[in-house]
């Protein structure tokens, strides 16, 4: 029941950024970037599993996440400078995912 209940909200908050960013995309994009699925997930995670301290590592763990998870965006705001179309700005920003990943595994190593 939980991961219909999740599938659901998920599935209606994609759809209203997507349908959100066709009329107005400055406020798809706002919307995008509020922690929406942090704080789904959070209390979601909690109701399922009761582990407080789960949720509380996750919390920290999104926390530095974040910064580095915009390493996707970088060649977003190259496109005009490197004349990248917007699938190869796409496949560039998820090309650099992986570094992001292991500053975000450095962190968490060295902090937690």
């Amino acid at each position: 029941m939980h991961f219909a209940i999740n599938l659901v909200v998920s599935a209606v908050l994609i759809s209203f950024a997507s349908w959100l960013s066709g009329r107005y995309p400055t406020h798809a994009g706002f919307f995008v970037a509020l922690p929406i699925a942090s704080m789904l997930v959070l209390p979601l995670s909690f109701l399922e599993h009761g582990n407080a301290e789960n949720s509380f590592v996750m919390a920290k763990s999104i926390f530095v996440a974040i910064p580095v998870s915009l390493c996707f965006f970088l060649p977003f705001f190259f496109v005009e400078r490197v004349g990248f179309s917007f699938w190869g700005a796409y496949a560039a920003g998820v090309a650099l995912l992986p570094l992001g990943y292991l500053a975000h595994r450095a962190v968490v190593r060295a902090f937690f």
